[in-house]
């Protein structure tokens, strides 16, 4: 499996280390976010390496709902919580960090589910700043340069059929609603399969501490953020 170089197993248990987050952040989703940097004092395990490797690990549903409720930190031993219905990611203390829904038809079909899982990451790594900087510069608010604060809350897909070959995922629409110094940001995207649509999926985040917007200091973040990039040696992710 394509995950098992970025997870730990101690039995029933799994965990992430602050190295194998920090190359699955950069080389697969292309995510330069410092926050998955080895040495970042607010480090947290990507949300996307967790969601990818529980969709390795239990497989795809026809309706699949994703929600994130705490931020993963590193060398945590992890353990899920299975029913019919339903996967809890928790601790040992039973803190929950994640939580899938899940209905319909369902395969294991890595073939199938390791192309889509890249395939996500991928977009999810762009969202800054390909999409997230024109829509706050629409609105006129941007993140905090000081202290920049995404949140991942939620993902979700849905298929009129599971797909049997590669899908191609491509963005549907974007839209950033602004609630005082919050904002939420919605990603629609659409799943095809041979040119034909047979799913559709939402990526929905929290931006946190906003401010006005200021175009040349927005300059300088994607700047930063495009050197970091070209730092680790690619402009695009590679597997």
């Amino acid at each position: 499996m394509l995950l098992d170089a970025f997870v730990s197993r101690h039995g029933e248990a799994f965990s992430f280390s602050r190295q194998h987050s920090c190359t699955f952040a950069k080389q697969v989703a292309g995510d330069f976010n410092p926050i998955h940097d080895v040495d970042a004092k607010r480090f947290c395990v990507p949300g996307d390496l967790l969601f990818s490797y529980l969709l390795s690990r239990y497989g795809l549903s026809q309706q699949l709902s994703c929600q994130f409720s705490g931020m993963v930190s590193a060398d945590v031993l992890l353990y899920c919580k299975l029913t019919e219905d339903q996967i809890q990611v928790c601790d040992a203390q039973d803190r929950i960090y994640l939580t899938i829904q899940f209905s319909g038809q369902h395969s294991h079909d890595l073939s199938v589910i390791e192309p889509l899982f890249q395939d996500y990451v991928r977009f999810s790594g762009k969202n800054f700043p390909d999409i997230l900087q024109p829509l706050m510069a629409e609105q006129g608010v941007m993140i905090n340069p000081q202290r920049p604060l995404v949140i991942y809350e939620s993902m979700s897909l849905s298929f009129s059929q599971l797909p049997t070959k590669t899908a191609k995922l491509s963005l549907s629409d974007s839209k950033l609603e602004v609630e005082g110094k919050r904002g939420n940001v919605t990603l629609s995207f659409t799943l095809a399969e041979n040119g034909t649509v047979i799913g559709e999926g939402e990526k929905k985040m929290i931006l946190s501490n906003l401010q006005p917007y200021d175009e040349a200091v927005m300059q300088q973040m994607v700047g930063e953020y495009n050197n970091r990039r070209s730092a680790a040696g690619c402009f695009e992710p590679a597997v």
